[in-house]
């Protein structure tokens, strides 16, 4: 109940950042490899004076809470705020403003959802984010130059900003990272009135259906592969490390190793996201489709399924799915909101018996209706979203993200190499749904 809750706020707060948005931006990520140990030693105290700015917020808010009094805006925090830390003035102005956004949205949640029990910020913080906007922000060349406030050096990093550079912000991810904000182009107009529907997937990215009769099923086996991939290296290491006494030479020098596998397994993993993502959005632009409609599947990981399952189930990551098409389809001004999707996928689009189905292609056993198990949900979810039905389609175009480096992975391998059963429909093809084929075997005829 909880979960169908934050799911219908979220649905709302983005509507109201579709209908309030007047400029997009996007984010390019710099990694700051090769760091002097001076330089480490001033990023690693940065984060650390913004962590007590956001400890001076949370012990001057929790004061006016005690105490009953007017509860601190934006100018009584900057005011108590100013000239304490050893910060430029409008890094910490924009940590009292994520304070006081944090706060906003606590307050929302418990008027209207008591029963959440939501707490207002009250954690004390070692390290947090240090952010410049644009105006404090200047170049150098190809460096970036990031000031600490009045009598101090300021930071110098060897990145070159690209064009329309906006704000820049400090974050640790297994590594110092750069993460820069870009104005990025945006559709003047919703590309047309068509509706569509995601449905997401561990093995299938997403399949999307719309009301032209048009499908596309994108693969998230490449994904799946390299997380697996990552897994197993870091059972590899953390065997060996287990020999070792903690914080070794040896133990060090494999903590490095896995932190590189790590890091580099999640950039790879983030640019196949982004590029399948892309390529869904495409499609809605292509289709005309005004209202996009992406189903949530939350609860999925509730069901013991053995340790196999469940280790794939923890390590998918919808939301961040949901959250990569929601930012691409508001660039595109297409109308993007989410929902639950339960009892879509075992529902037949044409008669409506239910069962569970167990292979890719979805059997009706009650009127013989067979189609792709992943577009069965997203054809449901136009009754469930828009309350209209469409029509199954006959056919559907079947994409990977991207090709992977390595051409000895499987996912990457063309299909036809896979197997000697028969051939396959190739990447990218159009595969005929008519009657007599299937899309897993598409030159074998089958009964219908």
């Amino acid at each position: 109940m909880i979960e169908r809750i934050i799911f219908q706020i979220f649905h709302l707060e983005t509507l109201f950042k579709y209908a309030t948005l007047v400029s997009m931006n996007t984010v390019k990520i710099y990694q700051l490899n090769h760091l002097s140990s001076t330089q480490y030693q001033r990023l690693r105290t940065a984060q650390q004076e913004a962590a007590l700015v956001w400890n001076a917020c949370v012990a001057f808010h929790l004061q006016a809470r005690m105490q009953h009094l007017r509860w601190p805006g934006r100018t009584a925090l900057q005011k108590a705020t100013k000239g304490r830390f050893a910060l430029h003035s409008q890094s910490v102005q924009m940590v009292t403003h994520a304070f006081l956004a944090n706060v906003e949205t606590t307050q929302q949640l418990r008027k209207m959802h008591p029963e959440m029990q939501m707490r207002y910020p009250y954690k004390e913080k070692r390290f947090y984010p240090v952010s410049w906007p644009a105006q404090a922000v200047s170049t150098q060349g190809k460096r970036v130059v990031l000031p600490m406030g009045r009598g101090r050096d300021s930071l110098v990093l060897p990145v070159e900003l690209p064009e329309h550079s906006r704000s820049v912000k400090l974050v640790w991810n297994q590594g110092y990272e750069l993460h820069v904000s870009i104005e990025a182009s945006q559709a003047e107009h919703a590309p047309g009135e068509g509706h569509a529907t995601v449905d997401l997937g561990e093995i299938h990215l997403a399949s999307v259906t719309t009301t032209t009769n048009e499908a596309l099923i994108v693969t998230g086996r490449g994904i799946r592969s390299l997380k697996r991939q990552r897994s197993k290296a870091l059972r590899t290491i953390g065997k060996k490390q287990a020999r070792c006494l903690k914080h070794s030479r040896r133990w060090n020098k494999l903590q490095r190793a896995k932190t590189k596998q790590a890091r580099r397994a999640e950039r790879r993993i983030r640019d196949q996201r982004h590029q399948a993502t892309r390529k869904v959005i495409t499609f809605c632009v292509e289709q005309q489709v005004g209202t996009l409609f992406i189903g949530n599947p939350h609860g999925v990981r509730k069901r013991h399924a053995g340790r196999h399952h469940n280790q794939r189930m923890s390590l998918w990551e919808y939301g961040r799915d949901i959250d990569y098409l929601n930012h691409k389809a508001t660039q595109a001004h297409i109308e993007c909101f989410t929902g639950s999707e339960r009892g879509t996928s075992s529902q037949c689009p044409e008669c409506g018996h239910k069962h569970k189905p167990r292979n890719r292609q979805w059997t009706c056993k009650a009127c013989g209706f067979s189609g792709h198990r992943d577009l069965v949900g997203s054809i449901n979810m136009h009754t469930l979203a828009f309350g209209e039905r469409v029509s199954f389609p006959r056919s559907y175009t079947y994409l990977r993200p991207a090709k992977s480096r390595k051409s000895s992975s499987r996912a990457d391998t063309p299909p036809r190499c896979l197997s000697q059963l028969g051939s396959q429909p190739h990447v990218a093809d159009v595969v005929s749904l008519e009657a007599g084929y299937r899309p897993n075997d598409a030159k074998k005829p089958v009964s219908l």
